[in-house]
């Protein structure tokens, strides 16, 4: 056996993707016990550059920056996630569960930078090129700068990236191999070996990278959490599988704001960018109100939105009631249901509390705190609260409404869809100038907000 090919084993750690010369019980890197993976990689001759061929360093002033301009796609709701468009030389890893849209939506945006001129190479590890080319015909894509090839080996696909194509696409990451390590695509060492040299290949180039990743059971990218690292921006794609809309959020941004979102709904045409979520989310009007309902605004990165939060109260049959929450954080609720009966004076105890946000969005947003609140309540009193009204505040365990963050634009867009009276905290109120056609009501406790309402 040559000296080149000679292998050597290596563990990895499969929650940071750090490596190590033996087995131990704790990734001396994270600290996690119990993730180092055994991996055999071959071991290559180090090969050694002369002065000639070294790189050498530059001043700020000597660094050319013709890469840094931006590619628009003219798809208003992936630009914005994506901070204005996509960077020359930029890598992005896209998340979410399986059969929510990652491919689809690439595989569209694909398409649309083509129209702008820009040739795109779709690198598909899962699916057969005829599958792909079902797709297309199936969203109605022109598809005539979209070259699509199915290859999982990594020196093949970097001999591929080379030619004259901006846009890589890589469905999905955990798909390669590279032939230097003898694992399975998949493995820690794999997707580390393979995103590396991708990135080096976009950063050397000027191309743009996406990358299509799985998601553990967790709801995190699977592989080496160091991938997150290593790229530029992270999407992830989010929503459930059977609604109708999908959420594109940004967890990370190099060239942009983090926690941008754009919202697109899945028809069987494809997917279609929705420029005003308040009007999807907010289904309550004067001819279907009922107890349990109450509007609030959200805000997610620059743009705020509204949306309708229920809430169903009812008699549990069990010694332990249930709290059950569909878009906010179970925690959450167990917190808002404690407050609203020994604050607010609501018994619970007997109670089942069902909650949801409208459209099968998850917010973390503690804005709506009150809103759920009052929609609880509202559930359990058999009261209705009225349609036009905003109801925002964030709840404190000793019953308090605490102030919120961008107060004004959440207000402008409720005015702006014909809402009249807004529940505030009373310490946005001496910040805020008067809302034309609007009537504000501060209030500083959860009691105060209950007797709006009843």
């Amino acid at each position: 056996m040559t000296a080149s090919s000679k292998k050597k084993t290596a563990y990895f750690c499969t929650n940071c993707g750090a490596m190590h010369h033996r087995w131990q019980g704790q990734c001396r890197e994270c600290g996690e016990w119990n993730t180092l993976h055994e991996e055999s990689i071959v071991a290559s001759p180090r090969a050694t550059k002369s002065a000639k061929t070294a790189v050498a360093a530059q001043t700020i002033p000597e660094i050319k920056t013709e890469f840094q301009s931006r590619i628009v796609s003219g798809v208003d709701e992936f630009d914005r996630v994506a901070g204005g468009g996509v960077v020359y030389g930029s890598a992005s890893l896209i998340g979410g569960e399986p059969g929510i849209g990652k491919s689809s939506l690439l595989l569209q945006m694909a398409d649309e930078y083509g129209r702008r001129g820009y040739a795109s190479l779709y690198v598909s590890g899962e699916e057969s090129i005829q599958q792909i080319k079902d797709r297309a015909d199936r969203f109605g894509l022109d598809g005539k700068t979209v070259s699509v090839v199915n290859l999982t080996d990594l020196d093949d696909i970097l001999a591929l990236c080379r030619d004259d194509y901006q846009i890589i696409i890589i469905d999905s990451i955990q798909t390669v191999a590279s032939p230097a390590f003898d694992s399975p695509p998949g493995t820690v060492g794999q997707v580390r070996e393979c995103s590396a040299r991708l990135i080096e290949l976009v950063k050397q180039t000027g191309k743009v990278l996406f990358l299509i990743g799985h998601i553990t059971k967790e709801g995190l990218v699977a592989g080496p959490k160091v991938l997150e690292h290593m790229v530029d921006t992270v999407l992830y794609f989010e929503g459930d599988r059977y609604h109708l809309f999908r959420i594109l959020r940004s967890q990370k941004n190099r060239f942009g704001p983090a926690g941008e979102i754009g919202v697109f709904e899945m028809t069987g045409s494809g997917l279609n960018e929705m420029k005003n979520p308040s009007q999807i989310f907010m289904t309550i009007t004067d001819d279907n109100q009922s107890p349990g309902r109450a509007v609030s605004a959200a805000v997610e990165g620059s743009r705020s939105f509204l949306v309708e939060v229920e809430a169903l109260v009812a008699t549990s049959p069990y010694g332990t009631p249930q709290r059950v929450a569909s878009g906010i954080d179970g925690k959450r609720l167990a917190i808002i249901s404690a407050v609203l009966e020994k604050r607010g004076g609501v018994p619970l105890g007997g109670n089942d509390i069902f909650v949801n946000i409208a459209g099968g969005i998850r917010l973390d947003d503690t804005a709506l705190d009150l809103a759920f609140l009052l929609a609880a309540a509202s559930s359990k009193l058999n009261i209705v609260i009225d349609s036009k009204m905003l109801v925002i505040g964030e709840v404190g365990l000793s019953g308090d409404v605490r102030g919120v963050a961008q107060i004004e634009r959440r207000l402008a867009e409720a005015s702006k869809l014909g809402l009249t009276r807004a529940i505030i905290p009373k310490a946005n109120r001496s910040s805020l100038a008067k809302v034309p056609g609007m009537e504000l009501l501060p209030v500083t406790t959860v009691a105060q907000a209950l007797e709006i309402i009843r």
